[in-house]
């Protein structure tokens, strides 16, 4: 059946800061979780074009279906140009900005012509809680439809009549739109049976427009690549789950890395460290709302954390460390792609290197609004907690499935943990046990510069002892373990652009196994952007902008990056991904930076 599922890369995505759908080019929202992030499914088709529910919206002769976002938003058009028409479709949701019980759950849907007569058609098929249970439908005169189950319900109101699918488990309708006219549909989750109002779809669409262009002009960037950054914090905006504060590393589970493979992973959840390296990438921006909203998140989480276990790598949107990992059998993936994963049993892993990321995000935090006194004391728990296991093996920033290690990345954040920690208590003059801090910091950087380093390979290695090459080690200048133009950092970035690299796309290392995995996988788009940052900070502009600049080719038309490139350059893994937005802002501004520089400006 992979015929009948569209590429990654041809998705739109929208939001209301709690949840998002996906909508596809052909009209079709194929994945969306009402509510939060990481709720069961109501449409799924993305990972099983039969079983899982889908919501199709189009014209029904289109020839060259095209997305665009309206500007500053992200309130997605599709336009459908046929034979003898132009349809658009306007698809978004209502930024949800109150108290959590108050949301309403929201998806609005506009049909239009903006040229000619243009013949539409509506399909309306979810499918409760990951197609795993049944529901009834009922048509509803002068409202629109009931679809009802024991998981939920959800209103489909719209003015054109609808009948019930063949098959009984959707509503239907073809209709037709005349120049200059507009339909309405809203979809909304436990909503009430009722009429649309004259003008209500109009007013939540000025609310939804004027919010995100509110929001994104806060943004401080003026550089050189001001619509891709933009869109990235757009994006990344999309992927805070307001509630709480809490940033997801994608808001889709189980696309694949290989197609065909077994690296199909949930990443609904806040990994400690995509999320303080997202607050990172929104501060270089200006937006601080969302950093102070971390913090608070990050506090809880440190507050709750046990000695025995101190804090874990990732949570739940609501702070939940209760993820289990179970396979949806039913579902055949995407593109045949099995297993789907729901939850994840990397939650019980070890990742050292997540106190160092959250300590440098405190760091840069601190620096424009002082951190209280109670996060202060509460992350020197955690510190001690580092202390005391900071040179045990771990399973690393890539989370492998496989042996642990004492991973040289692991070992270098531990450097960053205490460097920042040392700079906030001095910045501050915040009580600190300041020379054991400085102990462990020095005793870090010598094992990386000891240990991880090998001469023979004229590279650090992944660590000590593996001859592997591990492209996390880019950020040693970003975060200033290294001088950007020390001997041993630039060999080691020669030898992964020589074997890692391949035009502007990097891969993370050289898959061997010793993940635990044995299937391929694309390259990280992660990896490129922090290689260009390297390339940057290293003085080598014009290489650097090159692979920039061939690293943007690589966004879909919107934009939108997931998180791996594939061997034809088409989007692996799952989409948007948070990491790699923040990773093109922060190569962005410093290559705009080190380019004003070179030019005397």
């Amino acid at each position: 059946m992979a015929e009948t599922y569209l590429p990654i890369e041809e998705h739109g995505v929208i939001g209301d800061l709690r949840t998002v759908a996906l909508v596809g080019v052909d009209g079709t929202i194929d994945w969306y979780c009402p509510s939060r992030f990481d709720a069961p499914s109501l449409f799924a088709s993305l990972l099983d074009a039969g079983r899982g529910g889908s919501f199709r919206l189009s014209a029904r002769t289109s020839l060259r279906p095209k997305q665009l976002y309206l500007p500053d938003t992200n309130i997605l058009l599709t336009r459908y140009l046929t034979r003898d028409s132009v349809g658009e479709v306007v698809d978004f949701m209502v930024p949800e900005t109150s108290d959590v019980a108050a949301a309403r759950d929201l998806l609005v849907r506009q049909a239009s012509s903006v040229r000619g007569r243009t013949g539409f058609e509506l399909v309306c098929r979810p499918a409760f809680d990951y197609g795993r249970v049944p529901h009834e439908v009922r048509v509803v005169e002068g409202v629109g439809a009931v679809i009802t189950s024991s998981a939920g319900e959800c209103v489909l109101r719209t003015t054109v009549p609808l009948r019930v699918t063949a098959d009984g488990r959707g509503v239907e309708s073809l209709f037709d739109v005349d120049e200059g006219e507009q339909v309405d549909v809203v979809l909304e989750w436990w909503g009430v049976e009722r009429a649309l109002l004259n003008g209500e779809v109009d007013d939540l669409f000025a609310r939804t427009s004027d919010f995100w262009q509110q929001w994104v002009a806060g943004s401080r960037y003026r550089g050189r690549w001001r619509e891709m950054v933009q869109r990235s914090a757009l994006t990344l905006k999309l992927l805070v789950y307001h509630p709480t504060g809490a940033l997801v590393a994608a808001p889709t589970t189980s696309l694949p890395e290989q197609l065909g493979g077994g690296r199909n992973w949930d990443y609904r959840y806040a990994w400690l460290r995509d999320a303080a390296f997202t607050v990172y990438g929104l501060m270089r921006l200006g937006f601080l709302d969302e950093a102070a909203a971390f913090m608070d998140w990050i506090q809880k989480r440190c507050e709750e954390a046990s000695v025995d276990r101190d804090v874990m790598i990732m949570y739940g949107v609501d702070g939940s460390a209760d993820l289990p990992e179970t396979v949806l059998e039913h579902f055949e993936g995407y593109k045949g792609s099995r297993p789907v994963r729901v939850g994840t049993s990397a939650v019980g892993q070890r990742q050292i290197d997540v106190y160092g990321e959250v300590m440098d995000s405190v760091y840069l935090y601190n620096r424009q609004v002082p951190i209280s006194y109670d996060l202060w004391t509460t992350l020197g728990k955690r510190l001690d907690w580092l202390a005391d296991h900071w040179q045990e093996p771990d399973e690393g920033v890539w989370e492998v499935r496989g042996p642990q290690q004492r991973f040289t990345y692991s070992a270098l954040m531990t450097w960053v943990a205490y460097d920042r920690a040392l700079r906030v208590a001095r910045d501050r003059g915040l009580p600190a046990p300041t020379e054991r801090w400085r102990k462990i910091a020095n005793k870090a950087h010598r094992f990386v510069q000891e240990e991880c380093w090998d001469a023979e390979l004229g590279a650090y290695a992944m660590h000590p002892g593996s001859r592997l090459l591990d492209a996390s080690l880019l950020v040693m200048p970003l975060v200033k373990f290294a001088g950007p133009t020390d001997p041993r950092f630039l060999s080691t970035l020669d030898k992964i652009g020589d074997e890692l690299v391949a035009d502007s796309l990097v891969s993370r290392y050289a898959i061997t196994g010793h993940d635990g995995i044995a299937d391929e996988e694309g390259t990280f788009n992660l990896c490129s952007f922090w290689y260009v940052e390297a390339l940057t900070r290293a003085g080598r502009l014009k290489e650097a902008r090159i692979v920039f600049e061939k690293m943007l080719t690589y966004s879909n038309h919107l934009g939108l990056y997931a998180e791996e490139i594939g061997p034809s350059g088409e989007a692996l893994g799952n989409f948007p991904q948070a990491f790699t937005h923040l990773a093109l802002i922060s190569a962005a501004v410093n290559l705009d930076a080190a380019l004003d520089r070179s030019s005397g400006r």
